[in-house]
């Protein structure tokens, strides 16, 4: 095997947990391929014979590029227009929930911790790698890391769920919601729902959405009869069951052919909160893998 050959299999066997670790990083599966591209580009030229571990130092690259990255997301998610979800990473129904263990509402755990803390405890308590490699990929001492780790821990323990869902469980919940939400089933939506229940809608000023959260059981209830008497019964088709950063969920096709994405937290057995995506430049991949509409699957 050539070096240039070599180079290419060591980077494309870790490109994965590359992705993985931009995406957390940046929320966006669009940018995390370009900071991966990137990262490539980098390794290629650099001085491999120095590189006694591929990992960390690419992980080292990965790093560095999100955190310059992510000055200019956080100024672009002030004046975006409604509230902001992660761009969706969707899993097959046969893969399973996600490997890193980090669903959608972790990661808006994430969204409150600055930069370096998101990256602390991203390197270290999800990929494993060790105090040492994370103090190097963030250029600090290893106490200040550690420290920014812990306060990263801290956060996020709070927005775990205690009782994560069991996959069937959360694939029938999910079903169902979606049956009884596109119909508008009032008596079936209070079954699901939790009373302290909130929806979250991403349509980026692209597309209609809510520009605030809606909380509170009842006025969920009165959304959905609305919705049911504004575009009557049967206003979306499901297209595939999912699992959505984590969650249970699914892709459908609404009014006018949107591709929507919704995922839903689910704690004892009740929703406690649905995260819809329909701006169009989130599911760009979404919407790629999915048939026309009428044509057969």
């Amino acid at each position: 095997m050539s070096r240039s050959d070599a180079a290419t299999a060591t980077f494309e066997a870790h490109r994965p947990r590359l992705l993985r670790i931009a995406y957390r990083m940046l929320g966006a599966r669009s940018e995390a391929e370009d900071v991966v591209q990137e990262a490539w580009l980098r390794w290629v030229a650099a001085d491999r014979s120095a590189v006694a571990a591929p990992y960390p130092f690419l992980a080292r690259i990965v790093t560095r590029l999100c955190l310059d990255q992510m000055k200019s997301a956080r100024a672009r998610r002030e004046t975006y227009v409604g509230a902001w979800l992660p761009e969706p990473l969707v899993e097959p129904e046969a893969e399973g929930v996600d490997e890193d263990d980090l669903t959608l509402t972790l990661m808006l755990a994430l969204e409150r911790l600055s930069p370096l803390e998101r990256a602390a405890f991203l390197l270290h308590d999800v990929f494993d790698l060790p105090l040492g490699a994370v103090a190097d990929a963030l250029g600090r001492e290893a106490a200040a890391v550690r420290q920014l780790a812990v306060r990263a821990r801290r956060h996020v323990r709070a927005a775990r769920p205690r009782f994560p869902v069991a996959r069937e469980e959360g694939e029938r919940i999910a079903r169902a919601f979606f049956d009884a939400s596109a119909s508008g089933d009032v008596a079936a939506l209070r079954g699901l729902l939790a009373r302290n229940a909130v929806l979250h809608s991403d349509g980026g000023g692209k597309v209609l959405a809510f520009r605030n959260p809606i909380a509170g059981l009842e006025r969920l209830l009165r959304l959905f009869a609305g919705v049911r008497r504004k575009w009557g019964p049967n206003r979306a088709a499901l297209v595939a069951p999912l699992w959505i950063d984590g969650l249970p969920g699914y892709v459908s096709r609404e009014r006018g052919g949107l591709v929507q994405t919704t995922a839903l937290a689910i704690e004892a057995g009740r929703i406690t909160a649905i995260y819809i995506t329909r701006n169009p430049d989130k599911l760009r991949h979404v919407a790629r893998a999915l048939p026309e509409p009428g044509a057969p699957t």
